[in-house]
C-alpha cells in the first residue's frame, strides 16, 4: 500500500535508505547533500536502522571507508555532492575497479570554479568514465525510487559495480513535493538481503583486494568490468520490471514524452526534463511536432536504444548541463552524436550548454531551443553546432 508523503528529495533518498537498512554508512557533510546524513544519522540514534554510521574526516575518507566495508562484506552507501566527489575521485576508480557494489547519492552540483553551490552535472559528468552505473532522477519521487531498485542492480551477481543515483542540487534535493512511499517492509523484501560470494571476512577462504595489477593482468580486469557494465542494462531494465509490479511506476532506460511523431526533439537529462516537457505542451497545443527525451540512464550509456528512438526526427537539440571544454561541446552530446553515427539517415544535432551554476532554466528557454530546431530542420543545415543557452550577451 502506497504511503502518501510530502518531502523533499534529500528526505526521500534518506528515507529508502532507512527501508534498505544497510551495514555501513560513511558520510563527510557538504551542501546540499548535507541533509541526506543527518537524517539518516538521526535515524541510527533513533534505532530505526542496524547501521554502523561512519562520521570521517573528508570525502576521500568516506569513499574509503565505503570501499573497506564493501570489500569486508557490507551492503555500503554514502552521499556527497560536487566537491566533495572530486576529493573521492581517486576512490571512484578503486571501488569501480574492485567491483564493490556501494551505492552513492550524489545531489548534483557545479564544481567549483569559480565557487559555486547551485546545480549542474560537472560533477557527475566528470566521474563518468570512473566505472560507476550513473542514473539520473527528474524529481523527488524519481529519486527515492532509483535509489530502492539501486543495490539490486549493483549487487546482482553479472555487475558487481557501484551506482550512483543523481538528482540535481536544491531544484530536486530541497524542494518539497507530493510523493508516494513504499512500505517498509515492501522495501525489506524487494531488496532482499546482502549475500556475497567473496568478501574479506570469509573464513572460508582468502582473497586479495586492491592488488597490485601487472600489464600481463590489467587489462583483463579493465575487460571484465566492460563487460560488466553491458550486463548491467538488462540487469536494470529486469530491476525496473519488478518494481512497477510492486509499485505501478514504471522506469526504462530513458523516458520518452511526445517524441512518436516528432520532427523536433530536446535530449535532456534530470529536473530540466520537467520544464521541457511544460514547453512540449506548449508547442503540441499551436501544432507543432515536438518531442522530448530524457536519460535515465547514463551509464551504461543506451546508445543504440537512444538511436532508434530519435532516428525519424529532423533535427535534434541535446542540451548539456555542464561542459566539456573540448571547444565542441558537452559530454552528453557527444555521446548522443556518437550514438547516431550508424545510422544512415540522420537527425541534424545542436547541442546547447544550459543552467551552469544553478541558472534558471524556463519554458521559454526551452521554447527558444524548439524555435531553433525548427530553422535548422527548415534550413537542412546547423550552422553554430555548439551553444550557450540564456547568456547575457
Amino acid at each position: 500500500m502506497a504511503i502518501r508523503e510530502r518531502l523533499s528529495g534529500n528526505e526521500a533518498v534518506a528515507i529508502a535508505m532507512r527501508q534498505i537498512n544497510p551495514d555501513v554508512m560513511p558520510a563527510f557533510p557538504i551542501t546540499p547533500s548535507t541533509e541526506i546524513p543527518q537524517y539518516f544519522s538521526s535515524f541510527v540514534a533513533n534505532g530505526k536502522v542496524d547501521t554502523e554510521f561512519v562520521p570521517v574526516e573528508s570525502e576521500h575518507s568516506a569513499m574509503s571507508a565505503a570501499i573497506g566495508a564493501s570489500a569486508a562484506g557490507a551492503r555500503t552507501l554514502t552521499a556527497t555532492s560536487s566537491c566533495g566527489m572530486a576529493l573521492m575521485w581517486e576512490e571512484l576508480y578503486v571501488a569501480a575497479s574492485n567491483r564493490l557494489p556501494i551505492a552513492l547519492a550524489l545531489v548534483n552540483r557545479a564544481l567549483s570554479g569559480p565557487i559555486n553551490i547551485n546545480a549542474d552535472h560537472s560533477d557527475s559528468m566528470g566521474a563518468r568514465d570512473s566505472g560507476w552505473i550513473q542514473i539520473y532522477s527528474e524529481n523527488n519521487q524519481e529519486a527515492y525510487d532509483n535509489f530502492v531498485q539501486a543495490f539490486r542492480i549493483a549487487e546482482h551477481k553479472d555487475v558487481q559495480l557501484p551506482i550512483m543515483i543523481c538528482q540535481d542540487g536544491f531544484i530536486t534535493s530541497h524542494a518539497v513535493e507530493n510523493i508516494n512511499l513504499l512500505e517498509d517492509e515492501e522495501v525489506k523484501n524487494f531488496v532482499g538481503e546482502h549475500d556475497p560470494e567473496n568478501f574479506l571476512l570469509n573464513s572460508k577462504t582468502s582473497m586479495a583486494v586492491g592488488a597490485y595489477a601487472t600489464p600481463a593482468f590489467y587489462m583483463e580486469a579493465k575487460k571484465a568490468q566492460s563487460e560488466a557494465m553491458k550486463n548491467a542494462k538488462q540487469v536494470i531494465l529486469d530491476v525496473a520490471k519488478e518494481f512497477k509490479a510492486l509499485s505501478g511506476r514504471e522506469y526504462g532506460l530513458f523516458e520518452t514524452y511526445k517524441l512518436e511523431d516528432a520532427e523536433c526533439a530536446i535530449v535532456i537529462i534530470n529536473s530540466a526534463a520537467g520544464t521541457a516537457k511544460d514547453a512540449v505542451d506548449n508547442l503540441r497545443a499551436q501544432g507543432k511536432k515536438v518531442g522530448l527525451l530524457k536519460i535515465r540512464v547514463f551509464r551504461p550509456f543506451p546508445a543504440e536504444e537512444i538511436a532508434e528512438a530519435l532516428k525519424h526526427c529532423k533535427a535534434v537539440a541535446v542540451m548539456d548541463r555542464s561542459d566539456s571544454f573540448n571547444a565542441h561541446g558537452g559530454p552528453v552530446c557527444a555521446e548522443v552524436k556518437s550514438a547516431l553515427y550508424g545510422l544512415d539517415k540522420k537527425p541534424l544535432v545542436v547541442n546547447y550548454i544550459y543552467g551552469l551554476g544553478g541558472r534558471d532554466v524556463k519554458v521559454e528557454n526551452i521554447e527558444e531551443v524548439y524555435a531553433a530546431l525548427e530553422e535548422i530542420a527548415a534550413a537542412g543545415k546547423v550552422e553554430d553546432d555548439y551553444r550557450y543557452l540564456s547568456v547575457r550577451a
